[in-house]
């Protein structure tokens, strides 16, 4: 590579699952949904389904997400060109973000000044015009915070954000947040809190923009989750009415109305005071709400009981925009609850009775563990969002009468992703993560379009576990597609692809025959069932599909071991996460025991042949790393030589040589000779390479050079010379974070040239170009070996807390466009496409 050739890199995938925290998505006037994945807050698109990007800035988990303007105020967005949007985390910090519509730009605006001193549990904001914001905020330290935010008119102007009011609620802090203008007069704003205490407070914020406690609301019984202000809504003509929406972990929803009674407001200052009648509803009356010169009777609309566990989030359906020119709009009275006995409802008025009825339930059928922690409309209200227990959205749209049909989202990892690895024919990556699952995401091409219509999406969920998984590899060569991960545990484990896979990956590819290998005449295993008391996922053979299971006469009907059964599927598009959880499990074929603790590190040779495990220690003999066979997995080796961890582990290009980095500071260079089926090793040279953990190495694909990273900060390139010494070639200039994944790529036209993806622990990602020759005996001339700088990735394309592991994908055909997928503590999955000029 010159060094004028430029490097171009490209997002093209990003899986992430959702923070599992009740207020952590929000669904804007932008059309867009935020969410939190670990400390980065990312933003997707409902009508593809793809994360479009993540924003870093947080250096805790990300607890709450909020649009200026939400979907509510989509009626005042129509001039809008910039859209704002809110994110608080666990240490109090609230970062606010601008995005422009015109050309999809996003950039950090501003830090909240940071008043909350504990995580922030809740935003909710208002648009009270086209430049003006009023949102509050609360934390679990008791303060609940009032702010006023001014927008500018243009692209190029700044925004003002000063904090109106304060105040501390005790030791039993608040949850929830909603805001809304009083109807019938201008300025009188009132905020609604619910929390810790059963109690809704009942603030008004009028011209002074101070908040006065006005009163409270009672009737629930236990915590109080969630609070949703309507729009005022016409009643027998008399626009004058808000209804707020309240939730609790009782599983009860209550609706509170709240008609204004008096008001001050005719030019001769004659007091207009409407007298109702009396009826039933004055018995059932609450407190009066008084707002400068006017007063609100709130009195309890409706009590809808029909969850079956705490109900986390409600929220009124958006206005309907009744027309283009003016902001008018329309309040539908409907009302959407989510709940974590994993369904969602609406809610509606009956037309005759009024009585408050579910209309829609939706989610119920689903085998998803535990519920959902919120629901949300989409701008329009054709489409409900729920995110759930597992880290996962669920999507419904109304096709037509209250038809609501699932539809495609973004899925991901909800913890720490520990490694990623492409597959033996780079048609997919594979990932593992501390959530205990491992995933394979895929381009799913359309054939109307074969380039523009490929996005990714995760095609199977092949281990469902009950350990944090740390390591996995792919196993290479001739065959059916298999892997082995390594997890929280002593043995590792080996699985292979079923019949259902195979065919899903190949309408995923648009195969429509299969390799060379032939595999799907082989294969007679279809899916894979859980087993309910095991971690084994159990082989479901293609000929015992159709038969009934047998019982004995001694078999109860109903043990323990009543856990629905799979149904392997083959998928003609991208399956969706009921679908993912259940039904596209890999059967485990071996299990690796030999191991004294938890597996940490996992590798396998190009040719197929064999697999090198490490497991955390802290001791030489417990340090060892052992080989396996593929095939028949027997153990063939046990390599001595580090005292802690081996944190990783590469094969050389030509699989003679394995290296090993370690926590001891150490790497070690194992020879391997295969003699027959026969192996046999020795330790060719051990070194001090670094001066503080080294956690990733990468071999040169054209050569016996390879590079380690270490949490000195630094990355060192190395040579063996002659097979028996070793030799530091070039030390990078030293970076600004911990040096965490390394991935060294070969350029196909040029064998004296790489690149060298470096990943680090604050998340960023940099390419490195290395260039040098060779003298006559094929080792490196050091001094000509040059290492620049190629490309410093841009911030919101990399991770926002630590990279764990670099990929690139095998590149036979063409070294002008490269793909890197990487994964990180930020819960997210990434694929770049790498070009150079």
């Amino acid at each position: 590579m010159h060094s004028s050739s430029t490097v171009d890199v490209k997002r093209v995938f990003i899986g992430a699952g959702c923070n599992r925290i009740v207020n952590n998505v929000s669904w804007g006037a932008s059309g867009f949904v935020s969410f939190g994945a670990h400390n980065a807050v990312a933003i997707f698109c409902p009508k593809s389904a793809q994360i479009l990007i993540t924003l870093p800035g947080h250096k805790a988990v990300v607890n709450c997400t909020h649009w200026l303007p939400s979907s509510k105020f989509l009626f005042k967005a129509k001039q809008l060109e910039q859209h704002y949007l809110l994110s608080g985390d666990a240490d109090g910090a609230i970062i606010l973000w601008e995005l422009s519509l015109i050309d999809g730009k996003w950039r950090e605006v501003l830090q909240v000044p940071k008043l909350h001193k504990k995580g922030v549990t809740c935003i909710s904001g208002i648009m009270v015009s086209q430049t003006e914001a009023l949102f509050a905020s609360t934390s679990s330290d008791g303060i609940v915070c009032l702010w006023e935010l001014i927008l500018p008119l243009t692209s190029k102007g700044d925004c003002k954000l000063s904090c109106l009011d304060s105040l501390s609620v005790g030791s039993k802090c608040m949850v929830t947040l909603s805001l809304s203008e009083l109807p019938g007069i201008d300025g009188q704003i009132v905020l609604a809190t619910g929390g810790l205490d059963n109690k809704i407070h009942l603030y008004c914020v009028g011209r002074t923009r101070k908040l006065v406690h006005a009163c409270e609301l009672k009737g629930h019984t236990d915590w109080i989750r969630s609070l949703d202000f309507s729009l005022p809504i016409s009643i027998n003509g008399d626009a004058n009415n808000i209804f707020l929406v309240s939730s609790s972990q009782d599983k009860c929803i209550r609706i509170w109305k709240m008609a204004l009674q008096s008001s001050i407001t005719n030019g001769n200052g004659n007091g207009i005071y409407k007298k109702e009648e009396i009826s039933l509803l004055s018995y059932i009356q609450g407190p009066v709400l008084v707002a400068g010169s006017s007063s609100f009777q709130i009195s309890l609309e409706s009590l809808l009981i029909g969850h079956e566990d705490r109900v986390y989030s409600v929220q009124w359906q958006p206005p309907l925009v009744e027309s283009k020119e003016r902001d008018a709009y329309h309040q539908p009275q409907s009302i959407l609850s989510a709940s974590m006995d994993k369904t969602m409802m609406i809610w509606q008025p009956e037309k005759n009775s009024g009585v408050w009825m579910n209309v829609v339930t939706v989610g119920e059928l689903s085998h998803c563990a535990l519920g959902f922690y919120g629901g949300h409309w989409s701008p329009i209200g054709d489409s409900i969002l729920a995110h759930a227990y597992g880290g996962s959205f669920h999507l419904w749209k109304n096709a037509v009468n209250d038809n609501w049909l699932p539809q495609k989202v973004p899925s991901g990892h909800f913890a720490s992703v520990t490694d990623v690895a492409w597959a033996k024919s780079s048609d997919y990556i594979m990932s593992v993560s501390h959530d205990q699952t491992t995933r394979i995401y895929a381009p799913w091409k359309v054939e109307a379009s074969l380039q523009k219509g490929e996005f990714w999406h995760e095609i199977a969920r092949p281990q469902v576990h009950g350990h944090d998984i740390n390591c996995m590899a792919v196993v290479h060569g001739k065959g059916n597609h298999r892997f082995v991960s390594g997890a929280d545990e002593k043995v590792a484990r080996v699985f292979e692809a079923p019949l259902s896979f195979l065919k899903t990956l190949n309408n995923a590819t648009l195969q429509k025959n299969f390799s060379s290998d032939d595999v799907l005449t082989d294969v007679q295993i279809l899916g894979a069932n859980m087993s309910a008391l095991g971690l084994s996922q159990k082989p479901i053979y293609a000929h015992a599909v159709h038969e009934a299971p047998e019982r004995g006469a001694a078999d109860g009907f109903d043990t323990l071991e009543t856990i629905p059964d799979a149904v392997p599927t083959v998928f003609t598009e991208p399956p969706i996460e009921d679908q993912l959880a259940w039904n596209t499990l890999w059967p485990e074929t071996h299990k690796l025991y030999g191991h004294g603790n938890e597996l940490f590190s996992l590798c396998c040779d190009h040719r197929g042949e064999l697999v090198a495990s490490s497991c955390k220690a802290q001791s030489s003999n417990v340090a060892e790393v052992w080989l396996w066979q593929v095939g028949s997995w027997k153990s063939v080796g046990r390599l001595q030589s580090h005292s802690l961890t081996v944190t990783q582990m590469e094969f050389s290009h030509d699989d003679n040589l394995l290296l090993t980095v370690s926590r001891d500071r150490q790497f070690s260079i194992f020879a391997i000779t295969r003699i027959g089926t026969e192996i046999s090793y020795s330790l060719l040279a051990r070194l001090e390479g670094h001066k503080r953990i080294i956690w990733s190495c990468s071999w040169n694909p054209h050569g016996h050079e390879f590079a380690t990273g270490s949490r000195d900060k630094t990355v060192k390139i190395w040579a063996i010379e002659k097979e028996v010494s070793m030799r530091l070639l070039l030390t990078l200039p030293q970076f600004k974070s911990s040096v965490t994944a390394l991935s060294w790529i070969g350029l196909h036209d040029r064998t004296n040239n790489g690149l060298l993806a470096i990943g680090m622990e604050n998340g960023q990602i940099e390419l490195w170009s290395l260039s040098y020759n060779r003298a006559d005996d094929g080792s490196i001339v050091a001094p000509s070996l040059v290492a620049t700088l190629a490309i410093r990735i841009d911030p919101f394309l990399c991770h926002a807390s630590t990279v764990n592991r670099l990929a690139w994908r095998k590149n036979d055909e063409d070294h002008v466009s490269m793909q890197l997928a990487s994964c990180g503590a930020d819960n997210c999955v990434r694929v770049f496409d790498i070009t150079i000029d």
